[in-house]
Formats: C-alpha cells, sequence, structure tokens
C-alpha cells in the first residue's frame, strides 16, 4: 500500500437520515476492509431510528489500515492515526452543528467496528452509545490499555461470532473489560458459530440503544 502523510484526509461522507442541520442525533458509521460507506449505510434503513442523521466516510483506498488490527501498531501507520483523526473530524461537524457527544452514536463493522471502539476508548467521554460489530480495541497482545477519560455510563455493545477466524473471542472479551473500567455500560453478544456479519439480534439491540438516545434527545430537547 503506497505510504501517504493523512491517507484518510477529505475523505468522502455518504450522508442518509436526517439532514444533519435539522437531525435531534447522529451516528458516524464506520465500513469494513474492502467495503464502502454506502454499504454500512444500508444499515440505517435496518435501524430505522427517527431524528438521527447518519455520516459515513469513506476509507481510502478500501482500508482504515493495511494490516491486521493485532499487528504491532507501527506497521498500521500513518493509516491508523489518520482514520482516528478523521473520525474525531467527523465528530467535530457533528457538534458544530449543534448536537452534542451525548446524542453521537459511533458504530462500525469489522474493521470499522476496530476503529469506532479505538477512537472512542482514545476519546472517552458520555457518548450516546458505541457499537463494535465484530470487532475490538487495535494492538497486540499486551498492548498497554491505560486510555484517559471515563464514559460516564455510556452504552456500549460489542457483538461477534465466538468462532471469528479476523477477531479472537479473548480480543472482544479484552475490549469490554477494558470499557467497563472506564466506566462504561456494556452489553457484550457472543453468537456460537456465526460467521464474519452481522445478526438480527445485534440489529435488535442496536435498535434498543438508539431508541435509549431519542428519549434523551425528546426528554432535553435540542439546544
Amino acid at each position: 500500500m503506497e505510504r501517504i502523510a493523512a491517507p484518510h484526509r477529505g475523505a468522502p461522507i455518504v450522508a442518509a437520515g436526517e439532514p444533519l442541520a435539522s437531525a435531534d442525533a447522529a451516528m458516524v458509521m464506520l465500513h469494513g476492509r474492502g467495503a464502502s460507506a454506502e454499504s454500512i449505510l444500508e444499515l440505517a434503513t435496518v435501524l430505522d431510528a427517527d431524528g438521527f442523521a447518519y455520516l459515513a466516510p469513506q476509507a481510502h483506498g478500501g482500508a482504515w489500515y493495511p494490516y491486521p488490527f493485532l499487528a504491532p501498531m507501527e506497521s498500521n501507520e500513518p493509516w491508523l492515526t489518520s482514520a482516528l483523526e478523521m473520525v474525531g473530524e467527523v465528530v467535530a461537524s457533528i457538534e458544530r452543528a449543534g448536537i452534542p457527544a451525548t446524542r453521537i452514536v459511533l458504530l462500525g463493522f469489522s474493521q470499522g467496528a476496530c476503529l469506532a471502539l479505538e477512537y472512542a476508548a482514545r476519546a472517552a467521554r458520555r457518548w450516546g452509545g458505541v457499537i463494535g460489530l465484530s470487532g475490538g480495541l487495535i494492538g497486540p497482545p499486551g498492548t498497554p490499555r491505560d486510555y484517559p477519560g471515563a464514559f460516564d455510563g455510556t452504552p456500549v455493545l460489542l457483538g461477534c461470532s465466538d468462532v471469528d477466524s479476523h477477531i479472537p473471542k479473548a480480543r472482544v472479551e479484552e475490549s469490554a473489560d477494558v470499557f467497563r473500567r472506564m466506566g462504561a455500560d456494556v452489553t457484550m453478544r457472543h453468537y456460537p458459530g456465526m460467521g464474519h456479519t452481522i445478526n438480527s439480534d445485534e440489529m435488535t439491540l442496536a435498535r434498543d440503544l438508539l431508541r435509549l438516545v431519542g428519549t434523551r434527545t425528546s426528554a432535553d430537547g435540542r439546544p
């Protein structure tokens, strides 16, 4: 892969749902390796949450970083840092539109789930929610997990096969433990024998999470 200083800078962003200017809440959706922003946005129809703007950036070359998420951190640079910065820029654009972090949900699948979880851990605060579908925190075994910040009860959903060939069960469990230690309200599901995919139970749990965000939005009113 060509070494570009900031490969994801200026990433195209595909939107669905409510226009950001009038939305009550927002979701940042991160696609998997070799997929597209349009493909992850298909989940917006399944989630069917009122008042949400859905924003899906497109990774340069179709991948957020070149090597497996368990590889040494330095081998995935500068792509990983660029991807994390890109997620931060999307979040900042949502906040500039008047939607606070408490009404922002981060969702990713596969490589996008790893990116969403790593970004959330590094930028821990009270989010609307974090949803990692077939993913875990990034880095080889033994990576220090001394992230600053706290989640203050942020709902976190982690769903994965128990035999996923890309995502070790132990890494999902470790990620759940890290998020709990940082004050998140974690729901973790392992699905026996499932492939590297998303199932209906995960979508039901995700819809429940989004409804909680919508309930808070209705009670608080838009700033």
